[in-house]
């Protein structure tokens, strides 16, 4: 079995599972982001008085954070309510992050696990050897219910990276090659595993970005087999008690393929697709009204450092705007503490409250009829961050400091010698 099947078959009580196989397993932790109070609607509609393991339930106020609207606020105190009645403690409200960060931050995504948050994105805890996959509103208040899922065995394409990743390129820009290969439909209800030698080449933080991504090609969910760097992470949050699972020898992949990273180079998603990707180069020059930094895909603290490194003592120029979106809590007080976010201010960026912000369009940087944002998140669809006739670009948190550096789209590798620092 794989790794994943085998943690399926753990939390369905079976010594075994195969690919097409429907499964009901136990779910480690659930999550309920702030768009989905339909979630407390289905579980109450359904006939559920109390929920049944409030302990492993987490309420994240992420996407409305803090409150555009007088509905989204009455959505907020609805959601406390609920947790108040309920006995639920993990309640992260607006001060937080984005879910899949503060999961993170606080060690709830550790290897083995099995999580299930109402946000596609949710593919992000495979970087943990987490099963992580999203739900809608009446698949999360079952959970609610009875503390388990049906789910159906995916099989699982392997991802092999090799060679060395050239400085100025970062794990955004080897997924969205990988993407623009495959093209989004590529693994729509597979897993998709990450592996090779590459992947020690890359942190936690550049782990998350890839398996976030693995959404985009229609994935169920993502994997990365734990290492020493996975659990000296964990070790950093306090967290030993979970079980790391090993890929039989002899499994079969539904595809098995291999990715020389020493060939990428900064890659750009152009609207209006995310596997509309090309070289960085090929846009190089354009016009960008509005350089994004943020989101679960690109909003850590590493994220930061390296835009920092490059806007280090410039100021962005008129005609081009800067939105910083840190990803939690905790990512917003490690980069005030190193000295990111001020460099950043003193170049003349805008900072926000953490969270989703302006990645799906409510509020916090939406953008305006043809105007064009480079942007660190993951979907570039019409209207994602705005009008329809927005265009967003999509490509690394170093490529969206270059173009708010300049107020075009330019190659960040010129302002980073071979260690990745400032040149």
């Amino acid at each position: 079995m794989h790794a994943i099947e085998k943690i399926l078959a753990a939390k369905a009580g079976k010594s075994s599972v195969h690919a097409g196989e429907i499964v009901n397993c136990r779910v480690d932790w659930a999550g309920i982001n702030d768009l989905y109070y339909q979630t407390v609607k289905s579980f109450y509609e359904m006939g559920g008085e109390r929920v049944v393991d409030p302990e492993h339930v987490v309420l994240f106020f992420d996407h409305y954070a803090p409150c555009a609207t007088e509905k989204q606020a009455d959505n907020h105190k609805r959601f406390r309510a609920f947790a108040r009645e309920q006995g639920i403690r993990h309640l992260m409200d607006i001060n937080e992050g984005v879910c899949h960060q503060v999961m993170a931050d606080h060690g709830f995504s550790a290897p083995g696990e099995v999580i299930v948050i109402t946000d596609s994105h949710t593919t992000t805890h495979g970087a943990f050897g987490a099963f992580g996959t999203g739900v809608g509103a009446t698949d999360l208040a079952v959970i609610l219910a009875t503390g388990r899922l049906w789910f159906k065995v995916p099989e699982v394409i392997r991802i092999n990276l090799t060679g060395k990743i050239p400085a100025g390129v970062y794990a955004k820009d080897i997924v969205l090659s990988i993407i623009g290969k495959l093209k989004a439909d590529y693994a729509v209800y597979k897993a998709v595993e990450f592996a090779g030698p590459a992947l020690q080449q890359l942190s936690i933080s550049e782990r998350m970005a890839l398996c976030n991504m693995t959404t985009e090609m229609g994935a169920k969910t993502s994997y990365i087999q734990p290492d020493a760097i996975t659990l000296q992470f964990l070790k950093e949050r306090g967290r030993q008690d979970f079980t790391v699972y090993e890929t039989d020898a002899d499994y079969v992949y539904a595809a098995d393929l291999t990715f020389d990273v020493s060939e990428v180079e900064p890659q750009l998603a152009a609207p209006f697709s995310v596997d509309n990707v090309q070289a960085l180069s090929a846009y190089a020059g354009m016009h960008v009204d509005q350089a994004y930094l943020g989101s679960c895909t690109g909003g850590r603290t590493e994220d930061f450092a390296v835009a920092a490194k490059i806007l280090a003592g410039q100021h962005i120029p008129a005609g081009t705007r800067m939105v910083m979106v840190p990803a939690s809590k905790a990512v917003l007080a490690e980069c005030l503490a190193k000295g990111y976010i001020q460099t950043l201010l003193a170049a003349g960026a805008t900072l926000t409250a953490s969270g989703c912000a302006a990645c799906l369009g409510i509020h916090q940087g939406l953008l305006a009829a043809d105007e064009v944002c480079l942007s660190s998140t993951n979907r570039n669809f019409p209207g994602r961050m705005g009008s329809v006739k927005g265009r967003i670009y999509l490509g690394s948190p170093a490529s969206v400091a270059a173009a708010a550096r300049n107020g075009v789209v330019t190659d960040p590798r010129q302002y980073l010698d071979e260690k990745g620092e400032q040149a």
